[in-house]
């Protein structure tokens, strides 16, 4: 027998996200490439006051109108260090990127530039943990759970392609 897992469904400008909540914060945002595989069991239309809230949450920051998020959070998974680099991408300025390596010295891992790539890559809120700001130290997209064309599209949302990265 499969878990039953329920979820708020927002249709974004970038596909739908799949919204999970404790009913006191929010747990997880699937990415539409997850939604696509979602088990049986899956209860796409679960609302609770957590939910709404990152839904409202999420479209006024896909209008321009928001640029960072209020959602009590609390992720389904990780470990202290994932949570560390959790924690360091939320300050990441709307619209500015960093590096990986970067991100690595702000958590006073400078040496761990590949394991914060790999704590990005399983951030259970993306978006709301902005995960889409890192990028290769010679300013390239790399590693995006939803996909490079994704993370593209979730830099021009907040205008940073263009944008200087922070040292390396």
């Amino acid at each position: 027998m499969s878990e039953r897992i329920e979820l708020a469904v927002y249709d974004s400008p970038v596909g739908p996200l799949g919204l999970r909540s404790d009913g006191q914060a929010l747990r997880e945002i699937l990415l539409p490439c997850r939604m696509q595989s979602l088990p049986a069991g899956t209860i796409p239309l679960f609302s609770d006051r957590i939910t709404d809230q990152a839904c409202e949450e999420l479209a006024a920051w896909f209008a321009g109108q928001r640029r960072s998020f209020g959602i009590p959070l609390n992720p389904v998974s990780g470990t202290a260090f994932q949570r560390r680099v959790w924690q360091e991408m939320r300050r990441i300025p709307w619209g500015t990127t960093i590096s990986y390596a970067e991100l690595a010295r702000r958590i006073g891992r400078p040496a761990a530039a590949r394991a914060v790539g790999a704590a990005s890559g399983r951030n259970p809120l993306p978006i709301v943990i902005p995960c889409h700001r890192v990028i290769g130290s010679d300013g390239s997209l790399t590693g995006y759970g939803g996909g490079l064309a994704l993370k593209r599209l979730l830099l021009e949302q907040e205008g940073s392609l263009e944008t200087q990265t922070t040292a390396s």
